[in-house]
C-alpha cells in the first residue's frame, strides 16, 4: 500500500526558513517524478515543484529561487527547501507522486 506523508511544517516567522520532507513508502518512485503543491487559505490548489526522476526541477513563479526540491532515492523521500518566506506563503503543503497524495503538512507564516 502506497503512502505519503509529509512533515517539517509549522509556525515559522516572515523571512525564516523550513525543510519540508515527504517519505514514501509501499513502492520505490526513484524513476517517477515527484512534486509538491499547496493549498493557501481561500485559494485553488497550486504547483510549487517538481522533481523530474531524471534529475531535472520546474518551480513555480513563488518558488523559483527561493524554495529548491530535492529528492533523496535511497530514501525514497522528497524534500522541498523553503526560504525567505513570506505570510503570502502560508499554506498547506501536499506531496503528490502520481495519483497519490500525503495528508499535507500546515506551513502558517506569521509574526
Amino acid at each position: 500500500q502506497v503512502q505519503l506523508v509529509e512533515s517539517g511544517g509549522g509556525l515559522v516567522q516572515p523571512g525564516g526558513s523550513l525543510r519540508l520532507s515527504c517519505a514514501a513508502s509501499g513502492r520505490n518512485f526513484s524513476a517517477t517524478n515527484m512534486a509538491w503543491y499547496r493549498r493557501a487559505p481561500g485559494k485553488e490548489r497550486e504547483f510549487v515543484a517538481i522533481s523530474g526522476y531524471l534529475g531535472t526541477t520546474l518551480y513555480n513563479q513563488a518558488g523559483k529561487g527561493r524554495f529548491p526540491i530535492s529528492r533523496e532515492n535511497a530514501k525514497n523521500t522528497l524534500y522541498l527547501h523553503m526560504n525567505s518566506l513570506e505570510t503570502d506563503d502560508t499554506a498547506i503543503s501536499y506531496c503528490h507522486v502520481l495519483s497519490f497524495r500525503g495528508p499535507g503538512t500546515p506551513v502558517p507564516v506569521s509574526s
